[in-house]
């Protein structure tokens, strides 16, 4: 049984202390050594506009046995906050991301305002979630911002917390103007809501 020290509204709620620092490293270096990073695209292989999307993604392949922790360590994290906030119906966790914005060739990493809500007709995306792995004073810009109201909502940034939002929440990370940004994103889906 996990106890969460979380905090959660009508829109988003978040765990500090979700990972451990070593094992932030350790996803991170399984993001950028084992699962070597590719440019990030938008729908699948199709080319991204730089206007949209600018990041680097590994995709952490849940059959690898360097992987079986970080599955495992996730989906009790979604079962518990699922069942204490949101209650939504889910069925699957997909393949997890690891995420790098960066400010290297000073292009400003980001990614402009989407939802992960997906268009599958069997099965709807529910329940997005993201951890923060660098050290929030490791770089500037790059937040995480809900649109869940006339101004939007800027979660915990602080290293080792995972936020949880409905995956049809309009969502942006703002240009990492300085320094690093990775993150753990992934998605849980369900059943379409009726």
């Amino acid at each position: 049984m996990w106890f969460l020290k979380g905090w959660v509204n009508e829109t988003f709620a978040f765990v500090e202390n979700a990972f451990s620092e070593e094992e932030c490293k350790e996803v991170i270096r399984l993001g950028t050594e084992v699962f070597p990073p590719i440019r990030a695209t938008v729908f699948g292989d199709k080319p991204v506009d730089d206007s949209i999307r600018r990041s680097e993604i590994s995709w952490l392949d849940h059959n690898n046995s360097e992987c079986e922790w970080l599955y495992r360590k996730c989906t009790d994290l979604i079962n518990n906050i699922n069942q204490q906030f949101f209650q939504f119906d889910v069925i699957a966790l997909e393949q997890l991301q690891f995420t790098k914005y960066d400010d290297t060739d000073g292009d400003g990493g980001m990614y402009d305002k989407h939802t992960d809500y997906g268009y599958n007709s069997a099965v709807s995306r529910k329940l997005s979630f993201s951890v923060q792995l660098s050290n929030e004073n490791s770089y500037e810009g790059g937040d995480l911002l809900l649109y869940t109201a006339p101004t939007p909502v800027k979660p915990s940034r602080k290293q080792v917390t995972i936020n949880f939002f409905p995956s049809f929440t309009l969502h942006e990370v703002t240009p990492v103007t300085l320094g690093t940004r990775c993150s753990l994103v992934g998605w849980v889906s369900g059943p379409k809501f009726r």
